[in-house]
């Protein structure tokens, strides 16, 4: 059996690659995750994902026998260019909030993986284009009341219960909940690792999201 490492604590990354089928574990790698001068949204996070990877696969090797695959991922939201990340109190939520409101912005997604037993590394970005709903004041103060937004990029969770703030999508909706699932399974299939379920009809079946981009993902 594949064992897979996931260097996350993030509960919806969790459930996402419970959708697989694989057993897996989790650690947090001590990544700084501080933007460098002029660093792109989309290169930040391709950097941090990959540093999380290889300082996970790092602690892993050092102390236990190595996993298969050592699995991170990193996601921000950007708003003309500028990165939104998780909100530091009230206030910095509802300025997210409205900033986003009725509003398109981009959700970038990347994925790494390490291999230490092959001696292989793999990367990719996802991007995905959200378009928000004109939201209320009033279901903006409920939202934050409920304390969903402060463990979250750009303050808002795309599968909320009652929020649901997307008005629409263009690309992955997994991406946006924090790991795009296809591109994941596609880079564990190329390197011959058998994935349990679906990933596509997993992806749909759970988020309730039909999906339009994984024939361009899914090569077999």
């Amino acid at each position: 059996m594949t064992r897979i490492l996931l260097a996350s604590a993030s509960p919806r990354r969790r459930e996402l690659l419970s959708l697989l089928g694989f057993p897996f574990e989790t650690t947090v790698s001590d990544v700084d995750e501080s933007p460098a001068a002029g660093e792109e949204p989309a290169a930040l996070v391709t950097r941090l994902s990959l540093a999380k990877a290889r300082a996970a696969c790092n602690m892993a090797t050092a102390h236990t026998d190595a996993p298969d695959v050592v699995v991170a991922c990193d996601t921000i939201v950007a708003l003309d260019g500028t990165v939104l990340g998780k909100p530091h109190d009230e206030q910095d939520a509802l300025d997210m909030l409205r900033r986003l409101r009725a509003r398109a912005h981009t959700v970038y997604s990347a994925l790494a993986l390490v291999s230490p037993t092959r001696g292989r590394v793999a990367t990719s970005l996802v991007e995905t284009v959200v378009v928000m709903r004109d939201y209320t004041a009033e279901e903006i103060a409920r939202y934050i009341a409920s304390g969903d937004p402060f463990d979250k990029a750009g303050a808002y969770a795309i599968q909320h219960g009652w929020f649901r703030p997307v008005a629409r999508l263009r690309g992955c909706y997994a991406n946006v909940m924090g790991l795009p699932l296809c591109h994941l399974a596609q880079h564990l299939r190329d390197w011959d690792i058998e994935v349990p379920h679906e990933p596509s009809t997993a992806c749909q079946n759970h988020t309730g999201h039909i999906c339009h981009t994984f024939q361009t993902v899914l090569h077999r």
